[in-house]
Protein backbone atom coordinates (compact mmCIF):
# COMPACT_ATOMS: atom_id res chain seq x y z
CA UNK A 1 0.00 0.00 0.00
CA UNK A 2 1.33 3.42 -0.90
CA UNK A 3 -0.61 5.30 1.77
CA UNK A 4 -0.83 4.25 5.43
CA UNK A 5 -4.21 2.91 6.43
CA UNK A 6 -5.58 2.50 2.90
CA UNK A 7 -5.97 -1.23 3.51
CA UNK A 8 -8.68 -0.39 6.05
CA UNK A 9 -10.68 1.94 3.76
CA UNK A 10 -14.35 1.13 3.05
CA UNK A 11 -14.81 -1.32 0.13
CA UNK A 12 -14.29 0.39 -3.20
CA UNK A 13 -12.74 3.56 -1.74
CA UNK A 14 -9.15 4.35 -2.68
CA UNK A 15 -6.82 7.10 -1.52
CA UNK A 16 -6.22 8.35 -5.06
CA UNK A 17 -9.89 8.55 -6.09
CA UNK A 18 -10.62 11.74 -8.10
CA UNK A 19 -11.53 14.74 -5.94
CA UNK A 20 -14.14 17.07 -7.43
CA UNK A 21 -13.04 20.71 -7.34
CA UNK A 22 -15.30 23.54 -8.48
CA UNK A 23 -17.36 26.48 -7.22
CA UNK A 24 -19.96 26.52 -4.45
CA UNK A 25 -22.70 28.12 -6.60
CA UNK A 26 -21.99 25.31 -9.07
CA UNK A 27 -22.37 22.73 -6.30
CA UNK A 28 -25.82 24.12 -5.44
CA UNK A 29 -26.89 24.37 -9.07
CA UNK A 30 -25.93 20.75 -9.76
CA UNK A 31 -27.97 19.55 -6.81
CA UNK A 32 -30.98 21.69 -7.74
CA UNK A 33 -30.94 20.18 -11.23
CA UNK A 34 -31.06 16.67 -9.73
CA UNK A 35 -33.35 17.16 -6.75
CA UNK A 36 -35.40 20.30 -7.48
CA UNK A 37 -38.68 19.50 -5.67
CA UNK A 38 -37.10 17.56 -2.82
CA UNK A 39 -36.92 19.22 0.61
CA UNK A 40 -33.47 20.70 1.14
CA UNK A 41 -34.10 22.32 4.54
CA UNK A 42 -36.86 21.90 7.10
CA UNK A 43 -37.15 24.71 9.63
CA UNK A 44 -39.92 25.16 12.20
CA UNK A 45 -41.75 22.31 10.45
CA UNK A 46 -41.71 24.23 7.16
CA UNK A 47 -40.07 22.58 4.11
CA UNK A 48 -37.86 24.54 1.72
CA UNK A 49 -37.25 22.73 -1.55
CA UNK A 50 -34.04 22.85 -3.54
CA UNK A 51 -35.85 24.92 -6.20
CA UNK A 52 -37.09 27.36 -3.57
CA UNK A 53 -33.63 27.65 -2.02
CA UNK A 54 -32.08 28.42 -5.42
CA UNK A 55 -34.73 31.05 -6.18
CA UNK A 56 -34.04 32.81 -2.88
CA UNK A 57 -30.29 32.61 -3.44
CA UNK A 58 -30.65 34.16 -6.90
CA UNK A 59 -32.67 37.11 -5.59
CA UNK A 60 -30.09 37.80 -2.86
CA UNK A 61 -27.23 37.60 -5.37
CA UNK A 62 -29.04 39.96 -7.74
CA UNK A 63 -29.79 42.42 -4.94
CA UNK A 64 -26.17 42.42 -3.80
CA UNK A 65 -24.94 43.03 -7.34
CA UNK A 66 -27.48 45.85 -7.78
CA UNK A 67 -26.10 47.43 -4.60
CA UNK A 68 -22.56 47.23 -5.95
CA UNK A 69 -21.24 44.23 -4.05
CA UNK A 70 -19.29 41.56 -5.88
CA UNK A 71 -15.77 40.51 -6.76
CA UNK A 72 -13.19 41.91 -4.35
CA UNK A 73 -15.75 42.73 -1.66
CA UNK A 74 -16.06 41.08 1.74
CA UNK A 75 -19.56 40.61 3.18
CA UNK A 76 -20.09 39.68 6.83
CA UNK A 77 -22.66 37.09 7.90
CA UNK A 78 -23.77 37.52 11.51
CA UNK A 79 -26.55 34.94 11.77
CA UNK A 80 -27.56 31.93 13.77
CA UNK A 81 -29.17 28.73 12.51
CA UNK A 82 -32.00 29.91 10.28
CA UNK A 83 -32.51 29.53 6.51
CA UNK A 84 -31.29 33.13 6.21
CA UNK A 85 -27.80 31.73 6.57
CA UNK A 86 -27.68 29.39 3.52
CA UNK A 87 -29.67 31.89 1.45
CA UNK A 88 -27.10 34.63 2.04
CA UNK A 89 -24.12 32.28 2.05
CA UNK A 90 -24.83 30.98 -1.45
CA UNK A 91 -26.23 34.35 -2.56
CA UNK A 92 -23.09 36.26 -1.61
CA UNK A 93 -20.89 33.70 -3.33
CA UNK A 94 -23.00 33.76 -6.50
CA UNK A 95 -22.44 37.53 -6.62
CA UNK A 96 -18.68 36.67 -6.57
CA UNK A 97 -18.09 38.26 -3.16
CA UNK A 98 -16.10 36.61 -0.38
CA UNK A 99 -17.85 35.97 2.89
CA UNK A 100 -16.85 36.45 6.52
CA UNK A 101 -18.49 34.36 9.23
CA UNK A 102 -19.03 36.20 12.51
CA UNK A 103 -19.97 34.08 15.51
CA UNK A 104 -22.92 35.39 17.57
CA UNK A 105 -21.16 33.98 20.64
CA UNK A 106 -18.01 36.09 20.21
CA UNK A 107 -17.39 39.30 22.12
CA UNK A 108 -17.31 42.80 20.70
CA UNK A 109 -13.51 43.01 20.59
CA UNK A 110 -13.05 39.83 18.54
CA UNK A 111 -15.96 40.65 16.21
CA UNK A 112 -14.76 44.20 15.62
CA UNK A 113 -11.31 42.88 14.78
CA UNK A 114 -12.76 40.45 12.22
CA UNK A 115 -14.73 43.21 10.52
CA UNK A 116 -11.73 45.53 10.35
CA UNK A 117 -9.31 42.82 9.27
CA UNK A 118 -11.57 41.38 6.57
CA UNK A 119 -12.58 44.74 5.15
CA UNK A 120 -16.26 43.79 5.31
CA UNK A 121 -18.29 47.02 5.17
CA UNK A 122 -21.63 45.25 4.68
CA UNK A 123 -23.17 42.92 7.23
CA UNK A 124 -26.17 40.59 7.10
CA UNK A 125 -27.83 39.98 10.47
CA UNK A 126 -31.25 39.42 12.06
CA UNK A 127 -33.66 41.50 14.11
CA UNK A 128 -33.34 39.00 16.97
CA UNK A 129 -32.50 40.53 20.34
CA UNK A 130 -29.48 38.23 20.55
CA UNK A 131 -27.95 39.71 17.37
CA UNK A 132 -29.20 43.17 16.47
CA UNK A 133 -27.75 45.17 19.41
CA UNK A 134 -24.21 44.01 18.60
CA UNK A 135 -24.68 44.71 14.89
CA UNK A 136 -25.86 48.25 15.73
CA UNK A 137 -22.69 48.74 17.78
CA UNK A 138 -20.62 48.00 14.69
CA UNK A 139 -22.60 50.62 12.80
CA UNK A 140 -22.14 53.19 15.59
CA UNK A 141 -18.39 52.52 15.63
CA UNK A 142 -18.15 53.29 11.92
CA UNK A 143 -17.22 49.73 10.97
CA UNK A 144 -20.08 49.33 8.48
CA UNK A 145 -21.58 51.19 5.56
CA UNK A 146 -24.65 48.96 5.24
CA UNK A 147 -26.57 46.70 7.61
CA UNK A 148 -29.02 44.24 6.01
CA UNK A 149 -31.48 42.98 8.62
CA UNK A 150 -33.47 39.77 8.15
CA UNK A 151 -36.73 39.43 10.03
CA UNK A 152 -36.93 36.21 12.01
CA UNK A 153 -40.70 35.81 11.79
CA UNK A 154 -40.40 35.44 8.01
CA UNK A 155 -39.84 31.76 8.84
CA UNK A 156 -42.85 31.41 11.13
CA UNK A 157 -43.86 32.98 14.41
CA UNK A 158 -41.94 31.89 17.49
CA UNK A 159 -41.18 33.32 20.91
CA UNK A 160 -37.75 34.66 19.95
CA UNK A 161 -37.57 38.31 21.09
CA UNK A 162 -37.30 40.63 18.07
CA UNK A 163 -36.36 44.30 18.11
CA UNK A 164 -37.56 47.27 16.05
CA UNK A 165 -35.03 48.91 13.75
CA UNK A 166 -33.85 52.46 14.42
CA UNK A 167 -34.16 55.08 11.70
CA UNK A 168 -30.86 55.07 9.84
CA UNK A 169 -30.24 55.25 6.08
CA UNK A 170 -27.47 52.63 6.47
CA UNK A 171 -29.98 50.07 7.76
CA UNK A 172 -32.23 48.20 5.36
CA UNK A 173 -34.54 45.26 5.92
CA UNK A 174 -34.03 42.13 3.85
CA UNK A 175 -37.46 42.65 2.28
CA UNK A 176 -36.62 46.18 1.12
CA UNK A 177 -33.10 45.26 0.08
CA UNK A 178 -34.32 42.52 -2.27
CA UNK A 179 -37.52 44.21 -3.46
CA UNK A 180 -37.62 44.57 -7.23
CA UNK A 181 -34.27 42.89 -7.79
CA UNK A 182 -34.04 41.32 -11.25
CA UNK A 183 -31.71 38.56 -12.30
CA UNK A 184 -28.74 39.63 -14.46
CA UNK A 185 -28.34 38.48 -18.03
CA UNK A 186 -25.14 36.75 -16.97
CA UNK A 187 -23.80 35.76 -13.57
CA UNK A 188 -20.15 36.47 -12.66
CA UNK A 189 -17.66 33.75 -13.49
CA UNK A 190 -16.19 32.15 -10.41
CA UNK A 191 -12.92 30.20 -10.29
CA UNK A 192 -12.15 27.35 -7.94
CA UNK A 193 -9.13 29.40 -6.84
CA UNK A 194 -11.22 32.41 -5.76
CA UNK A 195 -11.41 32.95 -2.00
CA UNK A 196 -14.95 32.07 -0.95
CA UNK A 197 -14.69 32.48 2.79
CA UNK A 198 -12.56 34.11 5.45
CA UNK A 199 -13.10 31.71 8.33
CA UNK A 200 -11.51 33.09 11.48
CA UNK A 201 -9.76 30.80 13.92
CA UNK A 202 -10.38 31.00 17.65
CA UNK A 203 -7.41 33.23 18.34
CA UNK A 204 -6.48 31.57 21.64
CA UNK A 205 -2.88 32.72 21.21
CA UNK A 206 -3.68 36.23 19.95
CA UNK A 207 -6.14 37.98 17.67
CA UNK A 208 -8.21 35.70 15.42
CA UNK A 209 -6.68 34.89 12.03
CA UNK A 210 -8.76 34.59 8.87
CA UNK A 211 -8.10 31.32 7.06
CA UNK A 212 -8.55 31.93 3.33
CA UNK A 213 -10.78 29.10 2.12
CA UNK A 214 -11.24 28.96 -1.64
CA UNK A 215 -14.17 27.54 -3.58
CA UNK A 216 -11.81 24.72 -4.54
CA UNK A 217 -10.86 24.04 -0.91
CA UNK A 218 -14.49 23.78 0.17
CA UNK A 219 -15.75 21.74 -2.78
CA UNK A 220 -12.77 19.40 -2.38
CA UNK A 221 -13.68 18.95 1.28
CA UNK A 222 -17.23 17.98 0.31
CA UNK A 223 -15.94 15.57 -2.33
CA UNK A 224 -13.57 13.91 0.15
CA UNK A 225 -16.37 13.27 2.63
CA UNK A 226 -18.71 12.07 -0.10
CA UNK A 227 -16.14 9.55 -1.36
CA UNK A 228 -15.57 8.24 2.15
CA UNK A 229 -19.25 7.71 2.89
CA UNK A 230 -20.35 6.47 -0.55
CA UNK A 231 -20.38 2.69 0.21
CA UNK A 232 -22.46 3.14 3.37
CA UNK A 233 -24.91 5.47 1.61
CA UNK A 234 -25.25 3.09 -1.33
CA UNK A 235 -26.10 0.25 1.07
CA UNK A 236 -28.81 2.34 2.77
CA UNK A 237 -30.17 3.73 -0.52
CA UNK A 238 -32.35 6.43 1.04
CA UNK A 239 -32.67 10.17 1.34
CA UNK A 240 -31.14 11.04 4.71
CA UNK A 241 -32.70 13.37 7.27
CA UNK A 242 -29.76 15.11 8.93
CA UNK A 243 -30.10 16.99 12.22
CA UNK A 244 -28.27 20.32 12.27
CA UNK A 245 -27.91 21.85 15.72
CA UNK A 246 -24.25 22.67 15.16
CA UNK A 247 -23.80 26.36 14.27
CA UNK A 248 -23.62 26.96 10.52
CA UNK A 249 -21.02 29.68 11.04
CA UNK A 250 -18.59 26.95 12.20
CA UNK A 251 -16.58 24.98 9.64
CA UNK A 252 -17.76 21.59 10.91
CA UNK A 253 -21.46 22.26 10.32
CA UNK A 254 -20.81 24.30 7.19
CA UNK A 255 -18.93 21.51 5.40
CA UNK A 256 -20.26 18.31 6.92
CA UNK A 257 -23.92 19.32 7.03
CA UNK A 258 -24.82 22.31 4.86
CA UNK A 259 -22.51 21.86 1.86
CA UNK A 260 -22.20 18.09 2.11
CA UNK A 261 -25.89 17.36 2.42
CA UNK A 262 -26.90 19.92 -0.20
CA UNK A 263 -24.54 18.16 -2.60
CA UNK A 264 -26.14 14.78 -1.87
CA UNK A 265 -29.76 15.90 -2.07
CA UNK A 266 -30.52 15.10 1.57
CA UNK A 267 -32.86 16.98 3.92
CA UNK A 268 -31.35 19.16 6.65
CA UNK A 269 -33.49 19.40 9.79
CA UNK A 270 -32.34 22.80 11.02
CA UNK A 271 -32.51 23.60 14.75
CA UNK A 272 -31.77 27.07 16.12
CA UNK A 273 -30.18 25.70 19.27
CA UNK A 274 -29.24 22.42 20.92
CA UNK A 275 -31.98 20.94 23.08
CA UNK A 276 -31.64 17.29 24.10
CA UNK A 277 -35.37 16.60 24.12
CA UNK A 278 -35.96 18.16 20.71
CA UNK A 279 -33.04 16.30 19.16
CA UNK A 280 -34.32 12.99 20.53
CA UNK A 281 -37.82 13.87 19.28
CA UNK A 282 -36.41 14.53 15.81
CA UNK A 283 -34.94 11.04 15.80
CA UNK A 284 -37.85 9.24 17.44
CA UNK A 285 -40.82 11.04 15.86
CA UNK A 286 -39.48 12.44 12.58
CA UNK A 287 -37.13 9.51 11.92
CA UNK A 288 -33.92 11.47 11.51
CA UNK A 289 -31.15 9.22 10.22
CA UNK A 290 -27.94 11.20 10.80
CA UNK A 291 -26.78 13.33 13.70
CA UNK A 292 -23.34 14.98 13.73
CA UNK A 293 -22.55 16.52 17.11
CA UNK A 294 -19.72 17.65 19.34
CA UNK A 295 -18.63 15.83 22.53
CA UNK A 296 -20.55 18.12 24.89
CA UNK A 297 -23.76 17.26 23.03
CA UNK A 298 -23.09 13.54 23.28
CA UNK A 299 -22.30 13.91 26.98
CA UNK A 300 -25.68 15.59 27.52
CA UNK A 301 -27.54 12.99 25.43
CA UNK A 302 -25.83 10.07 27.17
CA UNK A 303 -26.82 11.55 30.55
CA UNK A 304 -30.48 12.12 29.58
CA UNK A 305 -32.73 9.86 31.72
CA UNK A 306 -35.14 9.23 28.80
CA UNK A 307 -32.47 7.90 26.45
CA UNK A 308 -33.01 4.20 27.19
CA UNK A 309 -36.76 4.42 26.55
CA UNK A 310 -36.44 6.30 23.25
CA UNK A 311 -36.85 4.61 19.88
CA UNK A 312 -33.68 5.65 18.04
CA UNK A 313 -33.89 2.90 15.44
CA UNK A 314 -34.00 5.34 12.51
CA UNK A 315 -30.56 6.70 13.38
CA UNK A 316 -27.97 5.07 11.11
CA UNK A 317 -25.05 7.44 11.66
CA UNK A 318 -23.88 9.24 14.78
CA UNK A 319 -20.64 11.18 14.54
CA UNK A 320 -18.61 13.39 16.84
CA UNK A 321 -16.26 16.15 15.79
CA UNK A 322 -14.98 19.57 16.74
CA UNK A 323 -13.05 18.28 19.76
CA UNK A 324 -11.65 14.96 21.03
CA UNK A 325 -14.38 12.56 22.11
CA UNK A 326 -13.82 11.02 25.57
CA UNK A 327 -13.65 7.21 25.24
CA UNK A 328 -15.97 6.70 28.20
CA UNK A 329 -18.68 8.88 26.61
CA UNK A 330 -18.54 6.79 23.42
CA UNK A 331 -18.76 3.56 25.43
CA UNK A 332 -21.67 4.85 27.51
CA UNK A 333 -23.61 5.95 24.42
CA UNK A 334 -23.04 2.57 22.76
CA UNK A 335 -24.16 0.69 25.88
CA UNK A 336 -27.38 2.68 26.03
CA UNK A 337 -28.25 2.76 22.33
CA UNK A 338 -26.29 0.03 20.58
CA UNK A 339 -24.92 2.67 18.19
CA UNK A 340 -21.21 3.09 17.66
CA UNK A 341 -20.18 6.71 18.13
CA UNK A 342 -17.11 7.54 16.07
CA UNK A 343 -14.95 10.65 16.10
CA UNK A 344 -12.73 12.21 13.49
CA UNK A 345 -10.36 15.13 13.27
CA UNK A 346 -10.07 18.23 11.16
CA UNK A 347 -9.49 21.97 11.38
CA UNK A 348 -10.80 25.29 10.14
CA UNK A 349 -7.71 25.43 7.95
CA UNK A 350 -8.58 22.08 6.33
CA UNK A 351 -12.26 22.99 5.73
CA UNK A 352 -12.95 20.19 8.26
CA UNK A 353 -11.66 16.95 6.65
CA UNK A 354 -8.55 15.30 8.06
CA UNK A 355 -9.17 11.85 9.47
CA UNK A 356 -12.16 9.58 10.02
CA UNK A 357 -13.05 6.05 11.05
CA UNK A 358 -14.08 3.57 8.37
CA UNK A 359 -17.81 2.83 8.81
CA UNK A 360 -18.12 -0.73 10.03
CA UNK A 361 -14.38 -1.28 9.74
CA UNK A 362 -11.52 -1.82 12.15
CA UNK A 363 -12.32 -0.23 15.51
CA UNK A 364 -9.59 1.49 17.49
CA UNK A 365 -10.96 3.17 20.63
CA UNK A 366 -9.28 6.48 21.34
CA UNK A 367 -8.15 6.91 17.74
CA UNK A 368 -9.25 9.74 15.44
CA UNK A 369 -9.12 7.35 12.49
CA UNK A 370 -7.35 7.17 9.14
CA UNK A 371 -6.30 9.98 6.82
CA UNK A 372 -9.06 10.54 4.29
CA UNK A 373 -8.73 10.17 0.49
CA UNK A 374 -6.57 12.79 -1.18
CA UNK A 375 -5.07 13.90 2.15
CA UNK A 376 -1.49 13.26 3.27
CA UNK A 377 -0.67 13.36 6.98
CA UNK A 378 2.59 12.74 8.77
CA UNK A 379 4.11 13.39 12.21
CA UNK A 380 7.22 15.52 12.70
CA UNK A 381 9.54 16.35 15.54
CA UNK A 382 8.46 19.12 17.91
CA UNK A 383 11.98 20.52 17.72
CA UNK A 384 12.46 20.15 13.95
CA UNK A 385 9.28 20.18 11.81
CA UNK A 386 11.26 18.98 8.79
CA UNK A 387 12.13 15.66 10.49
CA UNK A 388 9.45 13.03 9.96
CA UNK A 389 8.99 10.61 12.86
CA UNK A 390 8.34 6.89 12.75
CA UNK A 391 5.39 4.79 13.85
CA UNK A 392 4.12 5.40 17.39
CA UNK A 393 6.45 8.37 17.86
CA UNK A 394 4.75 11.48 19.23
CA UNK A 395 5.17 14.79 17.47
CA UNK A 396 3.32 17.51 15.58
CA UNK A 397 0.84 16.50 12.91
CA UNK A 398 1.33 17.95 9.40
CA UNK A 399 -1.24 17.83 6.61
CA UNK A 400 -1.41 18.36 2.85
CA UNK A 401 -4.44 18.19 0.57
CA UNK A 402 -6.71 20.07 -1.86
CA UNK A 403 -8.86 21.12 1.10
CA UNK A 404 -6.05 22.89 2.98
CA UNK A 405 -5.94 26.69 3.11
CA UNK A 406 -3.13 28.54 1.39
CA UNK A 407 -2.73 30.79 4.41
CA UNK A 408 -4.16 33.59 6.52
CA UNK A 409 -5.68 36.85 5.31
CA UNK A 410 -3.26 39.81 5.53
CA UNK A 411 -0.71 37.70 7.45
CA UNK A 412 2.10 36.72 5.12
CA UNK A 413 4.64 36.00 7.88
CA UNK A 414 2.26 33.85 9.94
CA UNK A 415 1.14 32.05 6.79
CA UNK A 416 4.72 31.20 5.84
CA UNK A 417 5.51 30.01 9.36
CA UNK A 418 2.50 27.66 9.29
CA UNK A 419 3.92 25.58 6.45
CA UNK A 420 6.94 23.39 5.89
CA UNK A 421 7.06 23.27 2.11
CA UNK A 422 3.50 22.46 1.08
CA UNK A 423 2.55 20.81 4.38
CA UNK A 424 0.55 22.69 7.00
CA UNK A 425 1.69 22.50 10.62
CA UNK A 426 -1.49 21.85 12.60
CA UNK A 427 -0.29 22.53 16.15
CA UNK A 428 -1.82 19.19 17.17
CA UNK A 429 0.39 16.62 18.88
CA UNK A 430 -0.15 12.96 18.14
CA UNK A 431 1.18 9.80 16.55
CA UNK A 432 0.35 7.16 13.94
CA UNK A 433 0.24 3.44 14.68
CA UNK A 434 1.23 0.49 12.50
CA UNK A 435 -2.25 0.32 10.89
CA UNK A 436 -2.24 3.97 9.83
CA UNK A 437 -4.60 5.11 12.59
CA UNK A 438 -3.85 8.47 14.17
CA UNK A 439 -4.12 9.40 17.83
CA UNK A 440 -4.26 12.91 19.25
CA UNK A 441 -2.34 13.58 22.42
CA UNK A 442 -3.08 17.30 22.73
CA UNK A 443 -2.67 20.75 21.25
CA UNK A 444 0.90 22.01 21.18
CA UNK A 445 -0.08 25.21 23.00
CA UNK A 446 -1.95 23.23 25.69
CA UNK A 447 1.00 21.04 26.63
CA UNK A 448 2.10 21.30 30.28
CA UNK A 449 5.80 21.03 31.09
CA UNK A 450 5.97 19.66 34.63
CA UNK A 451 9.36 18.94 36.16
CA UNK A 452 10.85 18.67 32.66
CA UNK A 453 8.23 16.16 31.47
CA UNK A 454 5.67 16.84 28.74
CA UNK A 455 2.18 16.42 30.20
CA UNK A 456 -0.88 16.39 27.94
CA UNK A 457 -4.16 17.63 29.47
CA UNK A 458 -6.26 15.58 27.08
CA UNK A 459 -4.71 12.34 28.31
CA UNK A 460 -5.52 13.29 31.91
CA UNK A 461 -9.08 14.23 30.93
CA UNK A 462 -9.61 10.89 29.21
CA UNK A 463 -8.59 9.09 32.42
CA UNK A 464 -10.75 11.30 34.66
CA UNK A 465 -13.79 10.61 32.48
CA UNK A 466 -13.62 6.99 33.64
CA UNK A 467 -14.59 8.11 37.14
CA UNK A 468 -18.30 7.30 37.63
CA UNK A 469 -19.07 10.65 39.28
CA UNK A 470 -17.64 12.83 36.48
CA UNK A 471 -19.84 14.33 33.78
CA UNK A 472 -17.38 16.84 32.26
CA UNK A 473 -13.80 17.86 32.92
CA UNK A 474 -11.18 20.32 31.73
CA UNK A 475 -7.53 20.09 32.73
CA UNK A 476 -5.19 23.07 32.44
CA UNK A 477 -1.68 23.87 33.56
CA UNK A 478 -1.14 26.19 36.50
CA UNK A 479 2.05 27.63 37.95
CA UNK A 480 3.81 25.31 40.41
CA UNK A 481 6.89 26.74 42.15
CA UNK A 482 8.35 23.25 42.52
CA UNK A 483 7.72 21.72 39.10
CA UNK A 484 7.22 24.89 37.06
CA UNK A 485 3.74 23.78 36.02
CA UNK A 486 1.24 21.25 37.32
CA UNK A 487 -2.11 19.93 36.13
CA UNK A 488 -5.33 21.19 37.68
CA UNK A 489 -8.71 19.56 36.98
CA UNK A 490 -12.01 21.46 36.81
CA UNK A 491 -14.83 18.93 37.17
CA UNK A 492 -18.59 19.08 36.71
CA UNK A 493 -20.17 16.19 38.56
CA UNK A 494 -23.11 14.06 37.42
CA UNK A 495 -26.45 14.88 39.04
CA UNK A 496 -26.49 13.57 42.59
CA UNK A 497 -22.83 12.55 42.62
CA UNK A 498 -20.68 13.47 45.61
CA UNK A 499 -17.42 15.36 45.28
CA UNK A 500 -14.13 13.72 46.20
CA UNK A 501 -10.74 14.86 47.38
CA UNK A 502 -7.68 15.38 45.24
CA UNK A 503 -6.09 12.48 47.11
CA UNK A 504 -9.00 10.21 46.18
CA UNK A 505 -8.79 11.36 42.57
CA UNK A 506 -5.07 10.67 42.39
CA UNK A 507 -5.62 7.20 43.86
CA UNK A 508 -8.27 6.52 41.22
CA UNK A 509 -5.92 7.66 38.45
CA UNK A 510 -2.87 5.77 39.69
CA UNK A 511 -2.00 3.15 37.11
CA UNK A 512 -4.00 4.95 34.45
CA UNK A 513 -1.51 7.83 34.36
CA UNK A 514 2.15 8.27 35.16
CA UNK A 515 3.09 9.91 38.44
CA UNK A 516 4.17 13.08 36.64
CA UNK A 517 0.71 13.29 34.99
CA UNK A 518 -1.39 13.10 38.15
CA UNK A 519 -3.24 16.39 38.81
CA UNK A 520 -2.06 18.46 41.75
CA UNK A 521 -5.36 20.27 42.34
CA UNK A 522 -9.07 19.95 41.63
CA UNK A 523 -12.05 22.31 41.62
CA UNK A 524 -15.68 21.22 41.37
CA UNK A 525 -17.78 23.64 39.33
CA UNK A 526 -21.46 23.97 38.44
CA UNK A 527 -20.64 24.40 34.75
CA UNK A 528 -17.67 24.62 32.41
CA UNK A 529 -17.10 27.28 29.75
CA UNK A 530 -17.64 26.48 26.09
CA UNK A 531 -16.59 27.87 22.73
CA UNK A 532 -18.99 29.01 20.03
CA UNK A 533 -19.40 25.48 18.68
CA UNK A 534 -19.97 23.99 22.13
CA UNK A 535 -16.49 22.65 22.81
CA UNK A 536 -15.22 22.84 26.37
CA UNK A 537 -12.84 25.79 26.54
CA UNK A 538 -9.48 25.54 28.27
CA UNK A 539 -8.72 29.07 27.11
CA UNK A 540 -11.60 30.52 29.13
CA UNK A 541 -10.46 28.69 32.25
CA UNK A 542 -6.95 30.03 31.85
CA UNK A 543 -8.47 33.50 31.96
CA UNK A 544 -9.44 32.84 35.58
CA UNK A 545 -5.73 33.11 36.44
CA UNK A 546 -5.70 30.46 39.15
CA UNK A 547 -3.38 31.04 42.06
CA UNK A 548 0.08 29.46 41.83
CA UNK A 549 0.60 26.13 43.53
CA UNK A 550 3.25 27.02 46.07
CA UNK A 551 4.21 23.52 46.96
CA UNK A 552 2.76 20.35 45.51
CA UNK A 553 2.74 18.38 48.77
CA UNK A 554 1.10 21.25 50.66
CA UNK A 555 -1.51 21.58 47.92
CA UNK A 556 -2.35 17.89 48.11
CA UNK A 557 -2.76 18.11 51.88
CA UNK A 558 -4.95 21.20 51.62
CA UNK A 559 -7.20 19.75 48.90
CA UNK A 560 -7.47 16.44 50.76
CA UNK A 561 -8.71 18.26 53.82
CA UNK A 562 -11.18 20.49 51.97
CA UNK A 563 -12.45 18.03 49.40
CA UNK A 564 -11.91 20.62 46.68
CA UNK A 565 -13.66 23.95 46.31
CA UNK A 566 -16.91 24.93 44.64
CA UNK A 567 -16.75 28.51 43.32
Amino acid sequence: MTHPGEQHYPPGVTWDAPIVRGSLPGLLADSVAKHGDRTAIEFRDQPISFNDLQARVDIVAAALMRAGYGRGDSIGIFLGNTPDHPVHFFGGLKAAARLVHLSPLDGEIALSHKLKDSGARALVTSNLATLLPMALKFLDKGLLDRLIVCEDDDWGAVNNPQLPLPENPAIVTFRNFTAGATLPAQWPEISADDVALLQYTGGTTGLPKGAMLSHGNLTSAVSIYNLWGSPARAARNQVERVICVLPLFHIYALTVILLGRISLGDTISLHQRFDVSRVLDDIEKKKATVFPGVPTMWIAIAADPSLETRDLSSLVSAASGGAPLPDEVARLFERKTGLSLKSGWGMTETCSPGTSHPPGGLDKPGSIGLMLPGIEIDVVSLDDPTRVLGLNETGEIRIKGPNVTKGYWNLEKESAESFVGDRFLTGDIGYMDEDGFFYLVDRKKDMIISGGFNVYPQMIEQAIYEHPSVQEVIVIGVIDQYRGEAAKAFIKLRNGAASFTIDELRTFLTGKLGKHELPAAVDFVDDLPRTAVGKLSRHALRGLQPAPIMNQQATLQQQTASGGSRP
